[in-house]
């Protein structure tokens, strides 16, 4: 059992706010009352330095980088512990009370609650900077344990004691950079909304306080969410009680939908995890007849597939003994919106390009190929240049990285980076041979 400390102006509880507090307060909620209702749709949030816009102009530079943009948010005051408590005359004043998990919250970015890429970090951090809010940005959840409530009880009462959140939740898009028509013939390198979006969950400050059904509080507070949960209305709030616990029945309704809720969303966890990890077997790829190397540009290096299976795609220079480990073909092609998705096949070993599953959700994860099979991990989306040149950026469908390398270098592995690399070096030749 866990105990929280209050300060002693939040001890003395609602009740006994003075005028000016109270005033004050109202107007801190009023200010996030918009967001509290429905899900709205917003603006992105105002790039930070150097970040771009959808419909910008992008060079050849920017075929490897992704940034991630706003496409609608909500938040809902939340209650992720509670008690409904009776204070009767005798029994004002100081009390600890043991209230029970509500709710939890994660923060999750996708399906993965593992925060540890840029592009994620810097998503949530324009979720708060939308908002005006500050949000948690890195792997977090609200406690699902018991908690200690102190309070002081100035006056009688049927009381909420609480612990709580404003939950925020939206979808993200990927902005990537990739050759537009421009409807006379000719072609340009554009931002455009890549392939790759979903939702997001995060949440604000943690609060806990008392709160009686008497009270008038702010709507789309925290607070009036606790009250809500009272049941203030019922014939168990209305009649007198001892001392102690009274329950309620829509706490204990939100409480069974809340799980409900985290049940469903970690059996879809569960699913699309095993199929990554196992990729279903495939009959047969459908190859073009070009073969590529996919050069570092201006440079000798290029991608070169491992010779054993406990290897990644390296960097290495092409010479009589790559046997063909350096050459690729696209294979499954289709294209949306001007992006190209395909599997990439080695010459060399005839295994297909993939990230392993195991470490699918890590920052920097590096490249290998695995057997060629139904698998997500093993589709890339390519980004190209205009017509004419060959400069492309590779992206994985599964995890949503950028393909590059940390450094030049002889065999330096080709990893993942949620956001790409900003320096550049995410951007390859796609050289025919």
């Amino acid at each position: 059992m866990r105990h929280s400390r209050s300060s002693d102006l939040r001890r003395r509880g609602l009740t006994v706010l003075t005028a000016l507090a109270a005033s004050a307060l109202a107007a801190t909620t009023v200010t996030a009352a918009p967001a509290a209702a429905a899900p709205t749709a917003v603006k992105p949030a105002t790039p930070a330095a150097g970040q771009p816009k959808l419909g910008d102009s992008c060079t050849s530079a920017d075929l490897g980088k992704r940034y991630p943009y706003i496409k609608s948010t909500q938040v809902v005051p939340t209650i992720t512990h509670f008690k409904g408590w009776y204070v009767t005359e005798g029994s004002t004043g100081s009390q600890t009370i043991e209230t029970s998990t509500q709710t939890v919250v994660t923060v999750q970015v996708g399906l993965s609650a593992d925060i540890q890429g840029s592009f994620q970090v810097e998503l949530l951090g324009q979720v708060g900077g939308t908002l005006g809010l500050n949000v948690q940005v890195s792997s977090s959840t609200t406690s699902s344990e018991s908690k200690s409530i102190s309070w002081d009880f100035r006056r009688p009462g049927y009381y909420a004691l609480y612990e709580g959140t404003r939950k925020v939740t939206g979808q993200y898009g990927s902005l990537n950079c990739n050759r537009v028509g421009t409807g006379d013939g000719t072609y340009a390198t554009k931002w455009v909304d890549g392939p790759e979006s979903g939702g997001y969950t995060t949440y604000t400050t943690l609060e806990e306080g008392a709160v009686r059904c008497e009270d008038t509080v702010p709507a789309g507070s925290i607070m009036r969410k606790a009250q809500d949960l009272l049941d203030c209305g019922s014939p168990a709030a209305a009649a007198k009680h001892p001392a102690g616990p009274v329950p309620s029945a829509k706490a204990d309704q939100a409480r069974h939908d809340a799980a409900t809720a985290a049940k469903a969303a970690r059996a879809a966890q569960r699913v699309k995890t095993p199929q990554a990890a196992k990729p279903a077997p495939r009959a047969a790829l459908n190859c073009q007849p070009a073969v590529y190397r996919i050069d570092v540009p201006g440079k000798p290096l290029n991608w070169s597939a491992p010779a054993l299976a406990n290897d990644g795609v390296r960097l290495r220079q092409s010479n009589w003994t790559s046997a063909h480990l350096d050459n690729w073909r696209l294979c499954d092609v289709t294209e949306k919106n001007g992006v190209i998705e395909a599997s990439l096949w080695n010459w060399g070993s005839g295994r297909c390009a993939t990230i392993p599953a195991d470490i699918a959700n890590q920052e920097r994860a590096y490249l290998t190929t695995a057997a060629c099979g139904e698998d997500d991990l093993q589709r890339f989306y390519i980004y190209r240049d205009v017509p004419g040149s060959p400069k492309v950026g590779v992206q994985n469908k599964y995890t949503g990285s950028m393909m590059g390398h940390d450094r030049y270098a002889d065999g330096e592995l080709i990893r993942q980076y949620s956001s790409g690399r900003q320096d550049g070096t995410g951007t390859y030749h796609l050289t025919g041979v």
